[in-house]
């Protein structure tokens, strides 16, 4: 069966490694020791932890409610703004997320290069909620 570093483990379930650290530390995931003293999770284990933070959700008490299913948190890394139109560039872990979306949006939620945001994906839009 294939185990997973806390590190792997993090980017699979897309968060940072402090933080499935945390997860366990306090039990919520359980880890072994390979024979070089690192913390293992073995791959059902993984499997099912991620299934159930995915059915409900992180525990963030901030989290939005949205019909959108597909979300990419992440950090603004660049913002081109036009007359009437803005281009916002999001990395969210691997993935690279570029939205259209109008100079007022970009305003009105104060966006900014450097900030965490989340690029919500429905269908062929992509949308932008300042986290």
């Amino acid at each position: 069966m294939q185990s997973y570093t806390i590190g792997q483990a993090a980017r699979l379930l897309g968060v940072s490694p402090d933080t499935a650290r945390r997860w366990a530390d306090a039990g919520r995931i359980a880890t072994h020791r390979d024979e070089s003293g690192r913390r293992l999770i073995d791959g059902k284990s993984l499997a099912v932890f991620s299934a159930e933070i995915a059915q409900g959700g992180s525990g963030d008490d901030d989290a939005s409610y949205t019909s959108v299913r597909n979300a990419f948190p992440g950090i603004v890394t660049a913002i081109k703004l036009g007359d009437v139109a803005a281009q916002v560039t999001i990395q969210a872990g691997p993935h690279r997320l570029v939205s259209l979306l109008t100079r007022e949006a970009v305003e009105e939620l104060g966006l900014e290069v450097g900030m965490q945001a989340t690029a919500r994906v429905k269908s062929t839009s992509v949308h932008i909620d300042r986290t």
